[in-house]
């Protein structure tokens, strides 16, 4: 019994981790990073007010368009009912406005918390800092 567990556990965890589809050279491509390590979550939400199904990444036309995504992070102390110390989760959703995609260019949404307030840029190829968040609200 413990082998077949055991075998069906191998066999669904690969499952679960779906390869990256291929980046459509007519559409701009937006990776998703979270360089510190007490950021937990960034996920692609919406695109031009549209839920979106994947939330590894966007890939967007070329243009103007309204990035959303959900941040969680933890906070230490003083957040909610954590006022003993610890740490807390705040789970935030970002908003980022960016009017000048490139079709076959490749971005990258930086999320990164600093302290209680979340921040995101969005970085084209060459590292620049083309756009940051506008509008930002958190549950926690």
């Amino acid at each position: 019994m413990r082998r077949l567990i055991l075998l069906l556990l191998i066999t669904a965890i690969p499952g679960c981790q779906a390869p990256m589809p291929a980046a459509n050279p007519q559409m701009a491509w937006v990776d998703l990073s979270l360089p510190f390590p007490n950021d937990r979550v960034l996920l692609a939400e919406r695109l031009d007010n549209q839920r979106l199904a994947e939330g590894r990444f966007f890939q967007v036309s070329p243009g103007s368009h309204e990035l959303v995504v959900r941040f969680d992070y933890e906070t230490n102390g003083g957040g909610g009912m954590s006022m003993m110390g610890g740490t807390t989760v705040r789970q935030c959703y970002l908003t980022l406005d960016y009017a000048h995609f490139q079709a076959g260019q490749r971005y990258v949404l930086e999320a990164r918390s600093m302290a209680l307030t979340p921040e995101a840029r969005l970085y084209n190829a060459a590292r620049e800092i083309v756009a940051e968040v506008s509008e930002f609200y958190c549950l926690m």
